[in-house]
């Protein structure tokens, strides 16, 4: 398979690192405007053929498929012209600013019979496939109740660099460079990661969004601090289960950890998941009756990466995929409503 990238900046080096791994995936080519970054890059990881456009490499086309790693706002508008150009996408989340550009995208690439698939980081942690295997298979009986949360605090630490000094942490505190604040970033994880782990789709939600006073004028240079810095979600899940989804980047002493607690009336499943690893604890059959926990190993999965070149092998696209990309697409923009207008909304 020959791979083009698209985009070269920072999560573009995963991505170089991931395909270059996997046998029989060829770095074919890099798009990038900026020529020293784009260089550099093809440098780095050995890429032949370089492209100031993307106009200039589909014009050149000698690539079967496409890590679309550009910033937020053009994925559309870059997918599109992909798949119109008959590419299959590996796109990085969110799929798009809204749900009616996620779900065209997603229709789109069906239609063509393309591969569209999103690059939902989290599905490589082997610890939620274990969570989703237990819930389906009824070992803790019926959900009753799920919370979940995603934690960052670079706020307040500089454990990752100085955010008021530096353009990659300052974009994503303002909405006129593109972004949609913790929901739109790190949003998409946690719903992703509490619908598939759980076995459920969310059903109705409430949430409050909140931005906080971070500088003068809450601006600094060309960057006005107006993007929400935490959220909290009320959810009514489609098996009857209530749960609290909640993310912050104000979390201090969290450099990066998700948690996920499933809660049956039969058993009950923690997940947890930082930088440094992963652990899940359970609570099952006689267990529950003294509250005894005990923790589980799991094997490794496939990667995101690894799954998206088995489908374009295949001809067939694997999850996590653009339509369910679009469905979490879908409860992001729900929550911006629900928190303008204080009312529950239906899923």
């Amino acid at each position: 398979m020959r791979l083009l990238i698209l985009g070269t900046g920072g999560m573009a080096r995963a991505h170089a690192e991931q395909f270059g791994a996997i046998k029989g995936v060829e770095l074919a080519g890099a798009v990038d405007l900026d020529e020293k970054l784009l260089d550099a890059f093809c440098k780095k990881y050995k890429i032949g053929r370089s492209f100031t456009s993307l106009d200039e490499a589909i014009g050149w086309g000698k690539f079967d498929a496409v890590a679309n790693v550009t910033p937020d706002h053009v994925h559309y508008s870059t997918t599109m012209a992909l798949l119109k150009a008959g590419k299959h996408v590996f796109c990085e989340k969110p799929l798009a600013t809204d749900h009616p550009k996620a779900l065209e995208m997603a229709e789109t690439a069906e239609k063509a019979g393309l591969v569209g698939m999103v690059n939902l980081t989290y599905r490589n942690v082997p610890e939620i496939h274990k969570v989703r295997e237990l819930v389906r298979s009824g070992k803790i009986g019926k959900v009753k109740h799920v919370e979940a949360s995603y934690l960052q605090s670079w706020l307040v630490s500089k454990a990752w660099g100085d955010w008021r000094e530096e353009s990659q942490w300052l974009w994503r505190l303002s909405k006129s460079h593109g972004s949609n604040g913790t929901l739109g970033d790190i949003g998409i994880h946690i719903v992703d990661f509490v619908n598939f782990g759980s076995g459920a789709e969310m059903a109705n939600i409430d949430c409050r969004l909140q931005t906080f006073h971070k500088a003068e004028g809450d601006r600094i240079g060309a960057y006005k601090l107006d993007a929400n810095d935490s959220f909290v979600m009320s959810v009514g899940f489609d098996n009857g289960a209530l749960g609290v989804v909640h993310a912050s980047r104000w979390a201090t002493g969290h450099l990066n950890e998700l948690k996920l607690r499933v809660y049956g009336d039969k058993g009950g499943i923690e997940l947890t998941h930082r930088l440094d690893g992963s652990e899940l604890r359970v609570c099952l059959g006689r267990s529950i009756n003294k509250a005894t926990w005990r923790t589980l190993k799991v094997r490794p999965v496939k990667t995101t990466y690894e799954l998206f070149v088995k489908a374009v092998r295949a001809g067939k696209t694997l999850e996590p995929s653009f339509a369910q990309a679009a469905k979490v697409q879908k409860v992001l923009d729900l929550c911006v409503v629900a928190d303008a207008d204080g009312c529950r909304h239906e899923v």
